[in-house]
Parts: structure tokens; sequence; C-alpha cells
């Protein structure tokens, strides 16, 4: 049974990645709402991992920061405080609970530290530059402290397309624009929660033992294909 700490486990991918691995782990999750479920082997801290001070864990073999924004907007209308807040949420986050955690997970069973970038980071879309540059961030973090953690601790980062989560919900607000989207990609689809927690379940597992620094897209082809 591993232990796992999952960043923003309430809601979306990350919820989808609590409800996967609760039944054969122990699951801690921090974020502002608890999970709209109870288990035996889940404990929650409701906490603002930007403001608050982190809970003492003494036992972790995975970190997974969920946590991350979409500010879409005209780089004309994006005020510094948008920058500064998709940064926050995105990588000093990310980078406070590592420097926590990192001296407990070392000791950890086969450890590793997931984080979650977007295909934006790579294909460049209107309207993104905010969360795209702080994504990028991540994308930095993932390959610096992968050589960096090389010999104790693997880390890398899912890039997903449009997830169909409530942090999207704006954007596939109606049947015709997720017939939009659904067109948008050449694969014909965009991504389910549970996808991407396949993916997550996967990265954090001995099959990777081998896999470190890297940032996998799952994309529906719009980053790869041009048809």
């Amino acid at each position: 049974m591993k232990k796992i700490l999952i960043i923003g486990g309430s809601k979306g991918i990350g919820n989808a990645i609590l409800l996967q691995q609760l039944e054969s782990n122990t699951v801690y999750t921090i974020s502002r709402n608890a999970p709209e479920i109870t288990h035996p082997n889940l404990t929650h801290f409701s906490l603002d991992v930007l403001q608050d001070t982190l809970p003492e864990i003494e036992e972790l073999d995975n970190l997974i920061y969920c946590p991350g924004s979409i500010t879409l907007k005209p780089i004309g209308s994006l005020s510094i405080d948008d920058f500064r807040n998709d940064f926050e949420i995105n990588v000093i986050g990310a980078v406070k609970v590592i420097q926590k955690y990192l001296p407990v997970l070392k000791k950890g069973n086969q450890p590793s530290i997931l984080l979650f970038s977007t295909v934006a980071a790579k294909l460049g879309m209107p309207f993104h530059a905010s969360i795209a540059t702080a994504k990028a961030g991540v994308e930095g973090l993932v390959k610096s402290l992968g050589a960096e953690l090389a010999s104790s601790i693997r880390i890398n980062a899912i890039a997903p397309t449009i997830t169909d989560t409530t942090l999207a919900s704006g954007i596939l607000r109606n049947d015709r624009m997720k017939e939009n989207m659904v067109e948008r990609h050449p694969m014909k689809g965009y991504l389910q929660p549970e996808e991407v927690a396949n993916m997550a379940d996967f990265l954090i597992s001995e099959k990777a033992k081998s896999i470190s620094g890297q940032i996998f897209e799952m994309d529906y082809g719009i980053v790869s294909f041009k048809i």
C-alpha cells in the first residue's frame, strides 16, 4: 500500500486520481474544500496551499500537485496580477509542497512527483499568454528537478488538452461548444478526468521506474498532428 499526497483532490483531475487510488493506497489530500467522499484510507487537510502552513506527514511515496487555472484573455486585457496569480497557483504552490515534503519523499518506496502542464505550453494559442507562461515554468521545474533528484526521486508532468472538469466548464458550457472542441482535435475528442487519472496511475507506478524529467502530452492530436 503506497502513501500518496494529492494537492487539489476535491474536484476535477485531482478527484479522479483520488478515487482511483483510494481502494488500494493510503491517500492524503490538501485543498480548501473537502472531497465529497469519506473513506478509511483517506485523510483530508482543509487549507490554502499558498497561504497556510502545510501539515506534517510522516511517510510519503508519491506527491501529486493538481491545482491549475484557466485565465483566457487578450494580452491587452491581462493584468500583471493575472500573470502573478497564475504563476503562484501553478509554480510557487508546487515548489512550496515539494520543498516541504522532499525529505519525507526521499525515504519513500520508489518515490515520485507528478505535476501538471498544458498543451498550450507547446502549441501557441490566442489568449493563453498567462497560463502558458506559468505552465512553461512547471515544465522547466520538471526538467531541472528531474536532473537534480535523478538518483532519488522521479518527477514528471502531464500536459492535457481541454478536460471535462468544472475548471473548464466555461469552455464546454453547451453542446455546440463541446462539438466544436471535438472537431478542433484531429482525433475527434477531448479528455475526461479518468483518462488523465489512468496516465497518472502509470507514472507513479513501478512500471514507469525508468521515466523522469518528461512531459507527457495527452492531446487528442492537437499538438502532434495537422490534418
